[in-house]
């Protein structure tokens, strides 16, 4: 009978070391590094990505078609407004006007002598006045003859009809000398278009000509850009852009120096949602423009919304949406377990989360390839 008893607790014992075996050894476990959450608070932010852009970019053009033959400036130069930047071929222009303005002197020199003429037959109208006054006296006392008198007559009628038409003569010209000068004007100013000056103060930022090329009129030969107007065109998903407004402060880093951040603010909300992307333009200037700067470079940036007091926080990366709501992966009580979570926001690393408690143990699961699933057997380190 003890021998039977003893071979019952020798299998009893067996028993038990097989399921100790099979649960320690047999079930495979996972091993997981674990993060606990944090309670602080967190200043909310928007992360948007775009380029180095410009609210305004100058194309300076001639608006006639001409060949250039002469460049005064250069792709990547400062240029300042009212600088001469290129020279267009005028052709025969130059002599258009040269001849236009001497028709303007010709014209001037006819009025004068016109006018000269006008004086003097108005001194010969004077005399004759004289004259025919005399000899209607004269014909009156029978004195002189009636042929003296009508002499007298068509001579003072002669010299009105020649004043009449010498200040018919003058008006003409000054109608030719006005008309020369219009044609001097416009000459000269069809003329000014064949040399181009800066409109603005800026960056020439792209350069489309060179010497001997011939330009349409709509083409520009340069690109000019102003400093204030330079700025970020970052886009924002739909969803994070509620809290965005004009004038928000906002951080930018741009590709080229990733370890500085510069302050700037929001200048612009694009209207408009990019039906395919749903993301939304919004516009960020800088508070102080970085000299030199790139347009088109990657830049990334960071809008500032609220500030969460007291929330709880987890590394961002660690959070994941499955099945239509966020949620983090937790050991509870060494198997996973997906815990739903509201997300409060977003800011660098850090995610404010609410439905998580503070002493909950993550799992990381951001360097592990193996999925989980629920209820999947765990080993935390």
């Amino acid at each position: 009978m003890k021998k039977y008893k003893n071979y019952l607790i020798a299998a009893a014992i067996a028993l038990l070391v097989a399921f100790v075996a099979y649960k320690k050894v047999y079930i495979p476990k996972h091993t997981y590094k674990t993060v606990s959450p944090k309670v602080q608070d967190l200043s909310l932010d928007v992360q948007g990505i775009g380029e180095v852009g410009a609210k305004d970019i100058y194309k300076v053009s001639a608006g006639v078609n001409a060949k250039v033959v002469h460049l005064y400036s250069d792709l990547g130069r400062w240029v300042k407004k009212g600088e001469l930047l290129f020279e267009l071929d005028a052709v025969d222009l130059p002599t258009q006007l040269e001849s236009a303005k001497t028709a303007i002197k010709k014209a001037q020199s006819e009025a004068s002598s016109l006018q000269k003429e006008l004086e003097s037959l108005k001194a010969q109208k004077r005399l004759a006045e004289v004259t025919f006054k005399r000899y209607a006296r004269l014909k009156k006392e029978s004195f002189a003859s009636q042929a003296e008198y009508d002499q007298a007559k068509a001579q003072l009628d002669s010299l009105q009809a020649q004043i009449n038409a010498t200040k018919a003569r003058i008006e003409s010209a000054k109608i030719a000398v006005e008309i020369a000068r219009k044609n001097a004007k416009a000459l000269a100013e069809k003329l000014a278009r064949f040399k181009v000056y800066a409109p603005v103060s800026g960056l020439v930022v792209a350069k489309n000509a060179e010497v001997g090329q011939t330009l349409l009129a709509s083409q520009a030969a340069f690109e000019i850009v102003k400093k204030e107007d330079v700025w970020v065109k970052a886009y924002v998903d739909e969803r994070q852009s509620k809290q965005i407004k004009v004038g928000k402060k906002a951080y930018i880093t741009l590709r080229s120096n990733e370890n500085k951040k510069l302050k700037g603010y929001v200048a612009r909300i694009v209207p408009k949602s990019d039906a395919v992307t749903q993301e939304r333009e919004v516009d960020v200037a800088f508070a102080k423009v970085p000299v030199p700067f790139y347009l088109n470079e990657q830049a990334k940036v960071h809008i500032q919304t609220q500030v969460l007091h007291n929330v709880v926080t987890i590394p961002a990366e660690l959070l994941r949406f499955e099945n239509g709501s966020y949620g983090v992966w937790v050991n509870q009580n060494y198997k996973a377990h997906f815990q739903k979570v509201t997300l409060l926001g977003i800011s660098g690393k850090r995610a404010a989360v609410k439905g998580l408690e503070a002493k909950a143990v993550l799992l990381d699961v951001r360097k592990r390839k193996d999925p989980l699933f629920e209820g999947k057997k765990i080993l935390h380190d």
